[in-house]
């Protein structure tokens, strides 16, 4: 159901189409693609008013405001004008998007329909929801109407909004859901289906939610994870199937998603304050490179798609020794989305640039060692800084967010960055700054002790659950709390410095080119002087050294040993002019420079021309 996006199909469905095939192939399965459906059904309805790019307003924008759920909850409760005034109060801040909603919700029953009359007229014996994000009320209303209309169909939950407590909630307070899968569902649901096949409770299946009688038994989840062993590779037929003929084509351009692993091998040990990885299949486990390859080639062959996004929460460290050259040397024009760890090679993000990685989120969140440090990151502002400059001359897009709201930080953690950032303009930006929600199955939720006390879920559950607040706790995701960390002048500085940032990035560079004898660095951002700085001597030799960071002891002994002799005072004069004229940067004592190896190419500007610095 919607509201995953619209020009990919679901990972979810397309993994458990194939292990349900392999595992009980009697079975007969068919999909049905409400998300896809839905932007059709909008596209139909508003005479092509509201299109699959207002689909993903919402989808995108809407989701901490929960208004893609709010859009069906009139559906789920039979009441057009359910809590409509208040999510429309709780949601002004979105402005144009309110409207759109309101305009989407008077669609949502037809829909509802005619979603349902689809999903029966293929006479199902069971049919099962995903639930990620916003998918669950839309996924409630239509197995309510389901319900309604042949109660005999046995309804199925499953997904990331089904992990521990809220599955069970889902699944106590929803009395027409007949069971809820927790957890990983490629061994789940195919014991799970065995038991409906034979008409027996599922007592032994792990993590299963299921009725006896009036009561709400929710059976022990597992606690540990399945191998990738047990992880096929997706099926698509059918959603790729549906995508050819389906009027919302022509504004789309469809986009693979696969996995190459699970869990995150930093959290396993270190997990991140603010992370909601279920710590339950936070374990990591990844396929090897020679299975992610057939994976990707065949699904990319099968259905002449290259551009292909990963669920990977980060990249295994084999795969830039097994994995990328593959790719590089395959000649293939791939277009790769993959999430990696910051502290990385300089070769590493030359090869995953040229494996065809034209994206990367690298998980910088700020560029302060200490609130770095507060987040458990295990990286350095520097080394975030180091990152981008490389990403730079790769031509590698960065998504990252600054953020903030850490318990324990301090304004001084943030005024010497605030300082430095008009510097950096001509390093990829953040797409904003802001401050952390607390979410479920993070440390700092499952701590309290670490600095959230109060935990109250966000107020739009308010708005679209006629449930107390008990079973809202349970059944929620996002919290609200006390704010933490920095607020006032410091805060709305830094959100001022990160729109400057980007406001500039697209008309700005700083590059430096060798020449005979010296290094000049070109210096071409907006709010600077344009400048050329020549480097010579033990100052090139520095200059280059900086490309990694360093402390003034480390980067005096290498120019020791490297044959230039400068005192050490003179050293830390120099550095610190540089930083004056925005040439490195220093977080921490750690000094790393910012110009890139190459002319910098700017594809979007405020204009939307193309600007190139030569």
């Amino acid at each position: 159901m919607p509201w995953m996006a619209i020009d990919t199909p679901s990972l979810a469905i397309g993994i458990l189409r194939s292990r349900v095939g392999e595992v009980s192939p009697n079975v007969d399965v068919t999909e049905y693609h409400g998300a896809l459906h839905w932007g059709e059904y909008l596209l139909a309805a508003t005479g092509g008013q509201l299109t699959p790019a207002e689909y993903m307003r919402v989808a995108d924008d809407g989701i901490i405001q929960g208004v893609g759920d709010w859009v069906f909850a009139g559906s789920l409760y039979d009441d057009p004008a359910w809590h409509a005034t208040a999510l429309r109060r709780h949601t002004a801040s979105l402005g144009d998007l309110v409207p759109v909603a309101e305009q989407m919700r008077e669609l949502a029953d037809g829909f509802v329909a005619q979603a349902t009359s689809d999903i029966l007229s293929r006479d199902p014996d069971v049919v099962g929801f995903t639930t990620s994000f916003m998918q669950t009320v839309p996924s409630l209303a239509v197995a309510r109407h389901i319900k309604r209309l042949r109660p005999e169909v046995q309804i199925v939950l499953g997904g990331a909004h089904c992990d521990g407590s809220m599955g069970h909630a889902l699944h106590r307070n929803h009395r027409f859901v007949d069971f809820v899968a927790r957890g990983e569902g490629e061994v789940t649901l195919p014991a799970l289906l065995a038991h409906i096949a034979e008409g027996t409770a599922p007592r032994a299946v792990a993590g299963v939610c299921w009725w006896d009688g009036d009561r709400s038994q929710a059976n022990p989840e597992n606690v540990g994870t399945i191998s990738p062993d047990l992880i096929p590779m997706p099926t698509y037929d059918s959603w790729f199937a549906a995508m050819d003929v389906s009027p919302t084509r022509e504004y789309l351009s469809p986009y693979l998603y696969i996995e190459g692993s699970r869990g995150c091998w930093w959290g396993e040990r270190h997990q991140c304050t603010f992370c909601g990885l279920n710590p339950a299949t936070i374990g990591y486990r990844s396929k090897p490179a020679d299975r992610f390859w057939n994976e990707l080639t065949t699904l990319a062959a099968r259905h002449q798609v290259l551009d292909v996004m990963t669920g990977d929460n980060i990249i295994d460290h084999a795969y830039y020794r097994d994995l990328l050259p593959r790719l590089v040397e395959s000649g293939w024009d791939l277009k790769i989305q993959f999430e990696a760890k910051a502290n990385v090679r300089p070769d590493q993000v030359a090869m995953l640039a040229a494996a065809g990685v034209h994206a990367v989120q690298f998980g910088i969140e700020s560029l302060n060692q200490r609130v770095l440090d507060l987040m458990d990151k295990g990286v350095s502002g520097a080394t975030n800084i180091r990152v981008l400059r490389l990403s730079e001359d790769n031509a590698l897009t960065v998504m990252w967010n600054y953020l903030y709201g850490f318990p324990g930080e301090l304004e001084a953690d943030y005024w010497p960055t605030i300082e430095q950032m008009p510097a950096l303009v001509h390093l990829q930006p953040p797409s904003g700054a802001m401050r952390i929600l607390l979410e479920r199955f993070s440390p700092y939720f499952e701590r309290p002790e670490l600095g959230f006390a109060e935990r109250v879920p966000l107020p739009f559950y308010r708005h679209i659950y006629d449930l107390p607040d008990e079973e809202l706790f349970d059944l929620a995701y996002y919290f609200n709390s006390r704010n933490a960390g920095i607020e006032g002048t410091v805060e709305n500085a830094l959100i001022e410095a990160v729109a400057q940032w980007r406001k500039d990035y697209p008309v700005s560079s700083l590059f430096m080119i060798d020449g005979p004898g010296a290094t000049t660095v070109h210096d071409r951002r907006r709010g600077w002087p344009e400048q050329d700085h020549v480097l010579q001597g033990w100052q090139r030799a520095a200059y280059r050294l900086l490309e990694r960071p360093y402390r003034v002891l480390a980067l005096h002994k290498r120019l020791g040993e490297q044959g230039h002799h400068v005192q050490q005072d003179e050293l830390q004069g120099w550095l610190a002019q540089c930083q004056t004229d925005g040439l490195v940067f220093n977080d921490a004592a750690n000094y790393v420079a910012l110009a890139t190896n190459d002319v910098a190419v700017h594809l979007a500007t405020e204009r939307g021309e193309q600007v190139v610095h030569a």
